[in-house]
Order: C-alpha cells, then structure tokens, then sequence
C-alpha cells in the first residue's frame, strides 16, 4: 500500500457515501456504496480477509480512492447507480457478472403510468432508471418515497381497492392522468438528485396553502416535506462537486487530444442497420456530461432503401441537421460516427451540405480507431497529449487513425457511445422487422385490409402476440365479425 492510499485510509468519515477505486495511471475501476465509509473501505484491504480471484485482482491495482459523503444510504444507492453508469468501471462489470442488474421502469406513454422493476430493459418505449444491484435496497427507498409522491405498482383496473389511496400511497384518480403525470414526474426528479429543488416546492406549496386557510393541503403538504425531511436529514451530498464535467477524466483527455473549444457537454452518436438494403433505419444517442440521457435518443427509418451504408448515413445526418432538427434538439458538441472512414466522410459532407461547422470523428470496430479527416473533422490532434496516452497514429492521405490503449478513457467512453448507438439501431431494426413480418402474414387472411393491419399491428406488434390474444381482445380493436375470421384462420392447422 502507497503512502497517499495509507493517509486516506486514516481520513475515512464514518458517513454513508459512495468510493471510487483508482489505478496507478487514474482510471476508475470500481464504484460501492457504503453505509459507513470508514468500515467499509478498510475492508479491502485487511489481510485475514479471504477474497475470491476476481476481488484479489482488484485489491492488487488499487492505487487510490476517493469518495463522495451522502447523509443517508438511500441518497448513497442513487448515487452509486448513476456513478456505474456514468464510468462504466471494468472491476464492476468483472465482480457482478453472475449477477442481473435491476431499472425502474416507468412508461410515461401510458394513460396511468405505474412503477415496477425489471432486469430486462428493453427499447418499448418506457424510461428506465438504474442499474442497480442490490434490489432490497431500491425498493425499500422507493416505498418510501411513495409516502411523498404517491403512484401505482401495476396497470389501474376497474374495481381496485382504495386502501391504497386512503393511506396516500396510490394517486386519487378524481385529479386526472396529467396531476398524477406531473407527480411521477418529480418522484424521478428525486431520482436522479434534484431534493432540494422538490423540498423547496414542497414548502412553498404548504406556506400557500396555509396563506388560503386551506388547512387540509396545508396539512397534506405539511406530511409530505415531514417525511421527505426524515429522508433528507441526512441527506445532502455535493452533486455539483463531484459530477461537474470538469472533472470527468474522459472528456477531459478528449478535449486535450482533439483540440476541441469547449468540454463536449453533448455528444452525439450514429449507426445504421438494415438486412440486405431493407427496413434500413438509423439511430441517434445522446450523452450528456458523460453518462447516456435516453430521452433524448432518436430513431430514423430512411426514405429510399438502399444496402448502402455511406448513402444511408448521408440521408440520417442530413435530417438531423435540418433547420427543424436544430431547432428541436440542440445542437451538439461532438458526433461520433460508428464506421471507418467512408461512413464519416458521407456524414461529414451531409453535415457541410448543411452549413454546420461541429466536430465530426469516426470510431472504427476492428482496432478501435479513432478516425479524423484531415482538413474537415474540425479538430487538432494534440501529439503530446497523444504520446502521454500511450498513443500511435496510422496516416493516409485523407485521414489519421489514432490508435489508443482499450483501457484508455477516451476509447470507453467513445466504445460507450458507439455501442448505444449501434445497440438503439439494432433494436429499432428488429421492431420493424418483426411489423413487417406480421403485416405480411395478416395480408394471407381473408376480410383483413390495410386499415385492419394497420391498427392489428399498432396494438398487438407481432404475429406472437397477436396468436396469444383471445377473441375478445382482438375484437376490441377490429370488431366481432373479423375477429372470429382472424381467430379461425390462426387456429387452423
């Protein structure tokens, strides 16, 4: 053990809070919650302890650590996940690999969105918070926080018992879907560490109410911020300290390497996929600060399809840099193509075909390469900062291919970005994939036009689901006659 680690071992506060593991050369690999800091990061390193191969590896490349104090271990579990989430520490992924990790799930789409965990996040739609791994605990805070911010666990039937509702644990279905929306709303600004912010409207909603003479919200309020501040009391870790961009290695080192202006606060990421030219489409990633923002994801499904992945490229960045786009979305700091050469330089002439001057930089699959165009990915390769990453570039006439150690913070992050964006791609690919599928199978039945298909595939979405439907909910959405013709013509053999 180093003398810095020895000295910070002694300085451990006995709050609850979240460590960081380092390696010699800075990089984060590995991320915990503790209740007590102190306790728990000594552990690593008592010698009577027995670690198992994996944790041993660990041990041995720890060079030092830091932390960040939360007041509770309610604030500890959120921050954790957002930290795993945000540096994708190697040591997590290689000690919790027997392990499926747990999201909240939340499909604001619904009418009456509910809450519930899955280890299963897929693209439907819904928003996912997570991951999480140990799932007693983020449970046990999400009851309760529905004694603040009240919602549902399953979809809302016609006779449910309204214990829940009495007991202010469920929303009062008298105010309407867009109150309970709006509420949900701010149970996930809680989430993801916006406290004080929602103590502050708690308040200043009680005071009015008061100011009214309306003393039952008065006293509902009152309730409320009584049990956010049995949560708070210890609760106000430094979200802007410790998650300020400045900070983040990575986007540090990108910024040094590329010779970009400003700290890549919004970095974009494209892919393509299609099968053999057909249902062709593309996707857009967005990471904020660092860490993936999934609602600001968008999906392209190409106008021509064509089995051309430079054309199709074209198409995607030409759309999203249109003067409506632009407007809608932002603009970003950085695009990262997923391709090689040619699939940045169709996405580079899309972008100066629109008049737009951000940089544009490629990831290549096979080495890992960072792909710049010489004269038009408007960065400045910083040579010293490339050799002090233990870097080597390949030149050719047009491009430079900078080749960087896999463990490297820019090439994680950039593998991050490229890997969310080829896997939105794919899972966008496979939805219309599997519509079109059905859409051809239900032309095969007799009765069933376009209209009929369009709305069977809107509801149902595959040949599966639809088959385990029962007749009554097939006739729900294409009446009773038709729907006894589509029952007779699935069950035949």
């Amino acid at each position: 053990m180093n003398k810095i680690l020895e000295a910070k071992l002694k300085d451990l506060p006995r709050s609850p809070g979240v460590y960081f593991h380092k390696s010699k050369s800075g990089e984060i690999i590995y991320v915990g919650k503790a209740a007590v800091l102190k306790n728990r990061v000594r552990q690593y390193f008592q010698s009577s302890r027995n670690f198992d191969v994996k944790t041993l590896a660990l041990v041995n490349e720890i060079h030092d650590t830091d932390w960040v104090e939360t007041e509770s271990e309610i604030d500890a579990l959120f921050l954790e996940s957002e930290m795993v989430k945000r540096y994708m520490p190697r040591y997590n992924i290689l000690l919790r690999d027997d392990k499926s990790q747990l999201f909240i799930r939340i499909d604001m789409k619904n009418e009456w969105p509910y809450v519930c965990f899955t280890r299963n996040p897929s693209d439907d739609g819904a928003d996912y918070y997570g991951p999480f791994y140990n799932g007693l605990p983020v449970k046990t805070a999400l009851r309760h926080l529905r004694r603040v911010y009240p919602y549902l666990t399953k979809p809302p039937e016609k006779r449910m018992s309204k214990l829940e509702q009495d007991l202010g644990l469920s929303p009062k279905f008298e105010e309407g879907p867009e109150t309970y929306k709006q509420n949900l709303r701010k149970l996930v600004s809680y989430i993801k560490g916006n406290r004080v912010a929602l103590m502050k409207e708690l308040e200043t909603t009680m005071k009015q109410a008061a100011k009214e003479q309306d003393f039952e919200k008065a006293v509902t309020y009152r309730n409320k911020l009584n049990a956010m501040r049995e949560l708070q009391r210890r609760v106000m870790f430094g979200d802007s300290e410790f998650l300020d961009i400045s900070k983040d290695k990575a986007l540090n080192d990108l910024v040094e390497l590329l010779g970009l202006k400003v700290i890549p606060k919004r970095i974009e990421g494209y892919d393509i996929s299609h099968m053999g030219g057909t249902n062709v489409v593309a996707s857009m990633v967005v990471f904020t600060n660092g860490a993936s923002d999934r609602a600001q994801y968008r999906k392209f499904k190409t106008k021509i399809e064509h089995n051309n992945d430079f054309y199709n490229m074209n198409e995607t960045i030409t759309r999203r840099f249109s003067p409506k786009n632009l407007s809608a979305w932002g603009t970003p700091n950085l695009v990262v193509i997923d391709g090689g050469k040619g699939q940045l330089e169709a996405a580079i002439k899309a972008r100066d075909g629109r008049e737009q001057a951000m940089p544009f930089i490629g990831l290549a699959k096979r080495e890992e390469q960072i792909v710049i165009h010489h004269s038009k990915s408007n960065v400045i390769l910083n040579k010293s900062k490339l050799e002090a990453l233990d870097g080597y570039t390949t030149v050719t006439e047009d491009f430079t291919l900078i080749n960087l150690p896999h463990s490297s913070h820019v090439v994680k992050l950039l593998q991050r970005i490229r890997d969310e964006s080829h896997r939105f791609a794919v899972s966008y690919h496979t939805v219309l994939k599997r519509k079109k599928q059905t859409a051809n199978t239900l032309e095969e039945i007799p009765g069933v036009g376009p209209a009929t298909r369009k709305k069977l595939i809107k509801v149902f979405g595959s040949m599966r689901t639809l088959q385990s439907a029962n007749a009554a909910d097939i006739a729900k959405v294409v009446g009773t006659q038709k729907a006894q013709t589509i029952i007779r013509y699935l069950e035949r053999p």
